[in-house]
């Protein structure tokens, strides 16, 4: 800037300091510096090169003239060197970066190592999980052991099988080891004549050493009982060994409760923390969880696109099941009837048929009447019963001769979308299982347990349809200047009571007055929909909270309503099934050699992957 200013050529620049700091930090090539420090280093890089700049004592700076109050002569003149060769300009002194300067920025490099643990006594205590099967390992090692020590005479004298002075002294050795590792302070301590410090665990129970092992002090030794359970051998709250000990009493008991186990530990060990450490172990229990383990849940979920999406005709997206059977006259004898419910997901309506059977071709036979009334259905959704499955497979047949016609397009617009729920899972049907619901006590307040013939069943079947489309959707207000609550029928007729029809002519039967009121009842109902019904599938009536995600190779129970506990079979989970939420609500179980499809509603979780 100053060159540019001055608007002179200058063929060579020297910049000249009295401060010996500021040109080791101008000439540093290694060390770094902090922030501030480095980024101002780097702006006087950038303008200048390290050769050009040079050292001036204080007293020939006259940069600190102005400073002094000294006389302007070489404030204005500049230093008398200048005027001389180059060979006599002051001479540096050397400078060198120190590695005490505070301006530095020092890192401290840590290296770490990673390096297995190769202890051979913690592999054989955590190889094991049975108390028993352990200590029969032990017994055969420590006996190996004296085998190798003893005599030739001694090991010929030996016995073929352990001793019960064998297992002790190996469950001595055991517990021995994992007080070295648990309390190796508080062992030492004893060992020595010592008290254990008042902020050990061990501290209110009084340890003392006993043939090796430590064991509770305590309060009771004058009490007559047995010196195991005046004494306990204090164990460790977490560790291997404490956890397939509480096993072995827990299955000794018959897999009692939590204080049963308790209160048969505590006559030979006393573990620390104990209640939280056999409520641990008890959790984790097989047997346990295959008897008592509730099923399994998970959050709710959203609700589908076809039970939110307004401005579609009725049934569009439609659920359908089956019910009964009912007995009407035939003749003199009975026969078995059975109805078909169709239920619109959008909007609750219903249409009912009945079905000679439960054949496929009697449901497909209730299913082309309901589209022939009610139109044209976009997806059906259904529980996987037999007449279901069949009923889509000889749809599809057909479906594909339809292709190969003339009419290839045009019924291909017509196509069921169907989706099956997975088997046993009615809660995933609820939209239509609740309407089953209402069907029967409509039939039960009606019937009175009377035989009906096909004609009634049938008229009575559609005087209960209009029943249950005439239900409100909404809130029923008390205030008489409310609009009447929102109901099915509303839709399917498109009649309003509180709006008054008026006079017709003939010729407005193709008018575009009766095609706009048609539309504007139609509008109505779905803007009343939106508003006062839509915001009231908000809140999650149950199952509100995310739980455990199922994830392959977990084992479960499959649950079966017709067979006692014992008899449910035991699966490996093969499939997850994850919902569009990220959570899993139903999942491919492996059983022996076949596969299963069930819904968390089906399954016990005993053992996670």
């Amino acid at each position: 800037m100053i060159i540019n200013a001055l608007g002179i050529q200058v063929n060579q620049t020297f910049f000249w300091t009295d401060s010996t700091t500021v040109l080791k930090y101008i000439r540093n090539d290694r060390a770094r510096f902090h922030t501030f420090v480095a980024n101002r280093l780097a702006i006087i890089c950038d303008g200048s090169h390290q050769d050009q700049w040079r050292y001036v004592n204080s007293n020939l700076n006259p940069a600190d003239d102005s400073s002094r109050g000294n006389e302007s002569e070489r404030w204005l003149n500049g230093p008398e060197f200048l005027k001389r060769d180059e060979s006599s300009w002051p001479v540096e002194a050397s400078v060198v970066c120190k590695a005490g300067d505070s301006e530095l920025e020092i890192k401290a490099h840590v290296c770490v190592s990673h390096c297995a643990e190769n202890n051979p006594t913690r592999k054989l205590l955590q190889y094991f999980s049975s108390w028993h099967k352990i200590k029969k390992a032990v017994a055969w090692l420590l006996r190996f052991k004296n085998y190798l020590k003893g005599s030739k005479r001694d090991a010929n004298n030996c016995s073929k099988f352990l001793t019960v002075d064998d297992i002790n002294q190996a469950e001595k050795s055991i517990i021995q080891v994992v007080q070295k590792e648990s309390f190796s302070e508080e062992l030492s301590a004893l060992k020595g004549g010592l008290k254990v410090k008042s902020n050990s665990s061990l501290y209110k129970l009084n340890p003392v050493l006993h043939d090796g092992l430590i064991r509770v002090g305590g309060r009771i030794s004058k009490a007559p009982i047995c010196f195991d359970a005046k004494h306990p051998i204090i164990l460790p709250y977490k560790h291997h060994i404490t956890e397939i000990i509480i096993q072995e009493f827990h299955e000794r008991a018959g897999h009692q409760g939590r204080e049963h186990v308790l209160s048969s530990l505590r006559e030979s060990f006393w573990i620390l923390k104990c209640n939280a450490a056999v409520r641990r172990v008890l959790s984790k229990c097989i047997k346990c969880r295959r008897y008592q383990a509730p099923v399994m849940q998970q959050k709710m979920a959203n609700l589908p696109v076809d039970r939110i999406t307004p401005n579609e005709p009725p049934f569009t997206n439609t659920g359908v099941d089956c019910f009964g059977p009912f007995f009407t006259k035939k003749g003199r004898s009975q026969v078995k009837r059975y109805g078909v419910i169709f239920t619109c997901l959008t909007v609750r309506a219903v249409h009912i048929e009945v079905a000679d059977s439960l054949t496929t071709d009697s449901f497909i036979n209730a299913l082309r009447r309901f589209v022939a009334r009610r139109g044209q259905v976009k997806m059906l959704r259904c529980d996987r019963g037999t007449n279901f499955v069949g009923a889509e497979r000889e749809l599809r047949e057909a479906m594909s001769e339809w292709n190969e016609s003339r009419i290839h397009e045009t019924l291909l617009k017509k196509g069921i979308v169907w989706q099956f729920n997975p088997p046993h899972a009615s809660h995933f049907g609820g939209a239509w299982e609740r309407q089953i619901r209402t069907v029967r006590k409509v039939l039960n307040a009606t019937m009175n347990e009377q035989t009906l013939t096909d004609d009634s069943l049938t008229t009575l079947m559609c005087e209960i349809e209009a029943v249950i489309n005439s239900r409100p959707l909404t809130t029923v207000s008390s205030d008489d200047q409310d609009l009447m609550p929102l109901t099915p029928n509303h839709l399917l007729t498109l009649r309003d009571s509180s709006i008054a029809v008026g006079k017709f002519e003939p010729s407005d039967m193709y008018s575009k007055r009766r095609w706009r009121h048609v539309q504007y009842l139609a509008d109505l109902f779905w803007k009343r929909w939106k508003k006062e019904y839509l915001s009231g599938l908000q809140q999650r009536q149950k199952w509100n909270e995310t739980r455990y995600n199922l994830s392959e190779n977990d084992i479960v129970l499959v649950v079966d309503d017709n067979s006692p506990w014992s008899h449910w079979l035991l699966g490996r989970i093969l499939k997850v099934h994850v919902s569009d939420d990220g959570l899993v609500r139903s999942a491919t179980v492996q059983c022996g050699k076949s596969a299963l499809c069930r819904p968390l509603a089906k399954l016990v979780l005993l053992c996670e992957n």
